[in-house]
């Protein structure tokens, strides 16, 4: 991607390299102190602190500083538990985590950067709200990645005139990469975790459809208010709410994208579907037939997108690859040093982090379901939100069947959380981070990292109180 990308790659696998001994430990959450959480910690930090003090520096060297927190995990790892643990957990993480997500985002981002829709919609606070109803709604057909990255552009096109837009890609952030994603497996990784494990599809869509809508409706209405005050500070009483320009024409480029759309899904559902019996192994690290097969796909998709689309389409939008470069830094980063984060999380009561995990159920271990949706959301903010929906799944049974009948309140309550919260940080959910870098590029001042907490505290989590006192308090 660029020279700082192929730095990092060379430095991990040149520590892997080393000629330390070969001893190998096991990597037992229980055994782990939360210290262990401090590279990552400190990746959330940089990511957050360093834009706001040097924001020069941070573009330019953000990949090293990074890469500094990742080796710092991976030379306390060696140190502790020698060089054969040390490979096989930074294999699994790339290989198994890292290398699936970022392929899947680099085919939606390609793809969707291939559909150019022109028109001379200027925007109103009517038509905003429905540009961002249609891309919730199809954030749970072709996944809050997809419809992020095929909606940004057209929204913030159409509010090219608009001297203050930035409310409108929080929302966005807020609806589209995030909520809108809640009514289907499709829609976002821990809902396909579920589906793996054996939960319906047809189960989410029923028990998540009031949720996804009610607090779509809400967070709508609120950026409706909003809007409507921004609209009227900058063109005044004298215009109507609806008179700005209308629609002349609405035309879209690069139609054959959308197949390869159609495609990707298809191949996210064939790999959780399909079980091969074949598998391949690589440094310890099992790899599925299914998984492979996808994976190539996702790259020959990218290609295929690159050869057919014509440059003006992607010129029209404006593309090119900086949103998923900044991505691919951060979170490889992300996806190696969460490792213990994750293993601690997933012993329980015996780990480190067991004062947290015990607040889920009350003394007779029975599940408290606020908690549930409060904890797993909030860690699903800051944390990989479809292992943490792992982790809280095998808390409360790990089994699908007991789940969806018996404990049903209590995988509402986690498939909430976890999707639902991803909107309370830019790292709580990869689109948040690429529609942020789109944004920024087309010159929208994009808030910082605590400046965006701000808004998604003051508007989210009053929206959260209210889905708790609804779903899992008052019914």
């Amino acid at each position: 991607m660029n020279n700082q990308f192929t730095f990092s790659l060379i430095s991990l696998l040149t520590l892997l390299l080393l000629p330390f001994k070969l001893f190998a430990l096991d990597f037992e959450g229980q055994d782990l102190s939360i210290l262990w959480g401090i590279p990552f910690v400190g990746i959330l930090l940089s990511i957050a602190l360093i834009p706001l003090l040097l924001l020069r520096f941070w573009y330019c060297h953000y990949g090293k500083i990074i890469i500094c927190w990742t080796l710092l995990f991976l030379l306390f790892t060696l140190y502790s538990f020698g060089l054969q643990t040390t490979i096989n957990l930074t294999v699994h993480a790339i290989i198994v985590e890292y290398i699936p997500f970022i392929l899947l985002l680099l085919a939606l981002f390609t793809v969707s950067g291939g559909i150019l829709i022109k028109s001379n919609v200027l925007s109103t606070p009517k038509l905003n709200v429905g540009l961002l109803a249609i891309g919730t709604l199809l954030a749970s057909i072709m996944g809050t990645t997809g419809a992020a990255m095929l909606m940004i552009r057209p929204v913030i096109r159409a509010n090219r005139n608009r001297k203050y837009a930035v409310h409108t890609i929080i929302f966005f952030i807020f609806l589209v990469a995030n909520i809108g994603g809640g009514l289907t497996p499709l829609g976002d990784p821990p809902l396909f975790i579920g589906f793996l494990k054996g939960v319906n599809f047809w189960w989410t869509v029923k028990h998540m459809l009031l949720p996804v809508l009610f607090s779509s409706i809400l967070l709508l209405a609120i950026y409706y208010k909003i809007d409507c005050h921004y609209f009227r500070a900058q063109y005044g009483n004298t215009l109507t709410l609806t008179s700005t320009a209308k629609a002349n024409y609405i035309k879209i480029y690069g139609v054959s994208n959308i197949f390869l759309l159609a495609i990707i899904i298809a191949c996210v559902l064939m790999s959780g579907i399909w079980h091969s019996s074949v598998n391949f192994t690589v440094l310890g690290t099992h790899i599925a037939l299914q998984n492979l097969i996808r994976d190539i796909i996702f790259i020959m998709i990218t290609l295929f997108s690159m050869l057919i689309t014509p440059k003006q389409v992607r010129a029209g939008n404006e593309f090119n690859w900086e949103p998923i470069i900044e991505v691919a830094k951060l979170f490889i980063g992300i996806f190696i040093t969460i490792v213990p984060v994750l293993a601690i999380l997933r012993t329980g009561s015996h780990g480190a982090l067991a004062p947290i995990v015990s607040l889920v159920k009350n003394e007779h271990g029975q599940p408290i379901n606020s908690m549930y949706f409060w904890i797993s959301g909030l860690l699903s903010g800051f944390l990989d939100n479809a292992p943490t929906y792992l982790v809280f799944f095998n808390l409360a049974s790990g089994d699908a069947t007991i789940l969806m009948n018996i404990l049903e309140k209590t995988l509402l309550a986690i498939s909430m959380g976890s999707v639902f919260m991803g909107a309370l940080s830019y790292v709580g959910n990869a689109p948040n981070l690429m529609v942020k870098s789109i944004a920024i590029q087309n010159k929208i001042n994009m808030p910082s990292f605590f400046s965006y907490m701000k808004w998604s505290v003051c508007i989210l989590i009053p929206v959260f109180i209210i889905d708790n006192l609804v779903f899992f308090l008052l019914f």
